[in-house]
């Protein structure tokens, strides 16, 4: 009897796991996205080179052709849909959208309200000095004084970078990258703080009116953000990055992107 009834909880038991298995499945993001034909991106066109709009107003970059392979490999089309940064994470929660590719560092605080992928790379903040500056400025530490004024972009993580070790400076924010930019160009503010890859860029296609500190001052790794509570769609977003990764399809984008300036005439 005792043999019995250890055998039928054991197939309750497993019948139980079947069940629960089966519903997390119905309710992944992943199935969803088989089932409609179509992978919805959230991504904000404005960060080279991870998304930007090219001459003909098509959204591209880094990101874009990494969502292109992902869609591929599921099977479905891809639908990238332009989304600003402060509203980007409630847009994902609301379902707007099925991941955020944007550039999107992961942070605690970010970690709170959506998972987070493996990094798929890792960045960190520069500085683009006024020439002004130039041999009076040579680090972030030096920007550390009230009587510098920094631009950066509203709710990056540039703007806590700035907060925390350049508090003592007069900070000004602005919704677009090229906005808090601009301050430096225009001589009303010192320095602007962003991500090494726009600043590397900015600064090659306007020599002269700033200098790029190259030196990356934090560590910053990059991940797709998911909606809470879904394995089945981040066990097949972290197999994806190891597969591009080692077959090569990452290095070919990355290469696209970030060693090559051929596609800066393309884009506005």
């Amino acid at each position: 009897m005792k043999k019995i009834f250890i055998s039928a909880l054991a197939l309750c038991s497993a019948t139980l796991a079947s069940a629960s298995d089966n519903d997390l499945w119905e309710k992944s993001t992943l199935n969803q996205v088989l089932n409609r034909g179509e992978l919805r991106v959230c991504a904000e066109a404005g960060y080279m080179p991870f998304d930007m709009r090219d001459k003909k107003g098509d959204i591209v970059g880094f990101d874009v052709d990494i969502a292109k392979t992902m869609a591929k490999a599921m099977g479905v089309k891809l639908d990238i849909r332009n989304t600003a940064w402060d509203g980007i994470i409630p847009a994902l929660l609301t379902d707007k959208c099925d991941i955020i590719i944007s550039g999107m560092t992961i942070t605690p605080e970010r970690n709170l309200k959506v998972n987070f992928t493996d990094p798929y790379i890792v960045v960190g903040q520069t500085i683009l000095l006024s020439p002004k500056l130039k041999g009076k400025v040579t680090n972030y530490r030096d920007l550390n004084d009230a009587k510098y004024t920094i631009a950066t972009k509203l709710g990056a993580t540039s703007d806590y970078a700035v907060k925390r070790y350049m508090s003592n400076a007069k900070l000004n924010l602005f919704e677009t990258e090229s906005e808090g930019v601009l301050e430096v160009v225009n001589g009303n503010a010192d320095a602007f703080v962003y991500d090494l890859p726009y600043n590397a860029i900015y600064s090659a296609q306007n020599e002269g009116k700033v200098l790029h500190l190259d030196e990356s001052f934090t560590y910053e790794p990059l991940g797709f953000a998911i909606r809470k509570g879904d394995p089945d769609f981040m066990n097949f977003l972290n197999n994806y990055l190891a597969q591009i990764k080692g077959d090569g399809t990452y290095d070919k984008i990355y290469q696209k992107w970030f060693a090559s300036s051929s596609w800066i005439s393309n884009v506005q």
